[in-house]
């Protein structure tokens, strides 16, 4: 790194989230090219070379950037729809719309999404894309290349669906694929998109949508390709009591017994919501090193129930944080879900300490990079990880009177985000993308979110 151009960050309050928790009460972070070179208390180190920029962060709090591990871009175009139904009443009010998608309006959707998460905190994306419908573009390399464009760091989780209406599934016959022709797309975006290396900014991961949209072979089959591909797994699991009893009527087990039968347990594995687990569920996934993206605003938002996070995590479980789809969490915003997480986790009695301030955003951070497989290089403040970091102000009115930092952050309102860092590129400076024009993607989103609204009406 010597010859890196540095960045140097001091007079700030710092959680590295790191094995410790090892925290800062005023101190600094250096940057040298895309990585963390040193993390420390008081000033940084004097005589350091090629540094090109020093922020004085005094009255902030820096993290690791937030990660998300589980959402649906594409969904960002219908937001406002269906708000008082459960999860099976509101996928048959709005698979007839989303099965229109084309590749203009996913790549619109994806601006969307990605720029909202970037502007709160998020420099580790994730997308789970199950809707390709017949004709409707290469919706693959449009979000893959929003991502791009607006700088963070991505992985597609590359969706299926082979169960359709004609099955005794959900969506339309037209908008899923067939057996062959999902494994062999699958294969082809893993094979051009898919970058393994460390700092890798783009990867890709099997991902057929759900137990009852995906036929048994394509679960079976798909989590075959992923291990022969070496990338990693992920689906809706346990979501709903609707979701148990139909995999007790169709497949004779829970949802648990029935991913292990497919191979889908896992250190490579892991889900979205889990929130119908007991005891043995919990015990499995614990074993077997299986993740989860706990989604707490959309569980809230369908009515879906509350997930036993602080069982999951005392057994063991790798637990990250998603915003889950715009059309069941309507804000997009993963830093939200750090104060949701925590306060939905203690509702019932005597649950008052069922999670705490670090532990929330020990899950939004290292936790995230744990499920999607990158813990070794992101979702901590340690050096020789990738510079992927947030400067959150806490000195304004909403937070100046919490003493703590962690606290304010988590239990506090959203902070405004002075900087956020991606592979050592700022993204983000005072709230505003410097990557994209925000502007010009709410116009592109609600063109787009009218168009599909039309087409959809139109049948």
């Amino acid at each position: 790194m010597a010859a890196a151009q540095r960045i140097v960050i001091e007079n700030c309050a710092i959680a590295t989230v790191d094995a410790a928790d090892t925290e800062y009460a005023s101190g600094y972070v250096v940057v040298a090219g895309n990585r963390i070179e040193a993390v420390g208390a008081g000033r940084a180190p004097e005589g350091l070379e090629n540094v090109v920029r020093r922020i004085d962060a005094t009255g902030h709090l820096v993290t690791p950037g937030l990660i998300n591990t589980h959402h649906h871009f594409y969904q960002w175009i219908t937001r406002g729809l269906a708000t008082d139904h459960n999860l099976f009443n509101w996928l048959v009010a709005l698979y007839p719309t989303w099965a229109r998608i084309d590749e203009e309006m996913v790549y619109a959707a994806a601006q969307g999404s990605l720029a909202t998460m970037a502007r709160g905190g998020v420099t580790t994306a994730l997308d789970h894309h199950y809707v390709f419908p017949k004709g409707s573009g290469d919706l693959s390399g449009a979000i893959i290349g929003a991502a791009r464009d607006m700088g963070v760091r991505f992985t597609l989780a590359r969706g299926s669906m082979d169960r359709s209406e004609k099955d005794g599934g959900l969506p339309p016959d037209f908008a899923v694929e067939t057996l062959e022709g999902a494994l062999a797309a699958t294969e082809r975006t893993v094979d051009a998109h898919h970058d393994a290396s460390f700092d890798a900014m783009t990867q890709v991961a099997v991902a057929p949508c759900s137990p009852f949209s995906v036929s048994t072979e394509l679960m079976r089959q798909g989590a075959e390709l992923a291990r022969s591909k070496g990338v990693r797994l992920h689906t809706h699991g346990s979501e709903t009591v609707e979701e148990e009893k139909f995999c007790h009527e169709l497949f004779g087990m829970g949802p648990t017994d029935y991913f292990e039968s497919t191979g889908w347990l896992g250190e490579d594995v892991w889900m979205a919501h889990c929130v119908h687990m007991n005891d043995s569920d919990i015990a499995a996934f614990a074993r077997t090193k299986t993740g989860v993206a706990h989604c707490p605003s959309s569980n809230a938002r369908l009515a879906a129930g509350i997930a036993r996070v602080p069982d999951m995590l005392a057994a063991g479980v790798p637990v990250g944080l998603g915003v889950d789809g715009t059309a069941s969490n309507e804000s997009g915003e993963l830093h939200t879900e750090l104060r949701n997480a925590l306060l939905i986790n203690r509702l019932g009695a005597h649950r008052e300490a069922a999670l705490n301030a670090r532990q929330a955003l020990r899950l939004g951070t290292y936790g995230g990079a744990q499920v999607l497989g990158r813990a070794a290089e992101t979702g901590s403040l340690e050096p020789g990880k990738l510079a992927d970091l947030v400067l959150w102000k806490l000195d304004t009115l909403a937070h100046a009177s919490i003493a703590d930092p962690v606290t304010a952050l988590v239990f506090g309102a959203a902070a405004p985000v002075t900087a956020s860092f991606v592979n050592g590129r700022q993204i983000v400076e005072n709230g505003r993308l410097l990557t994209a024009d925000e502007d010009a993607i709410a116009r592109s989103t609600r063109t787009e979110a009218q168009r599909l609204a039309r087409i959809a009406a139109q049948g």
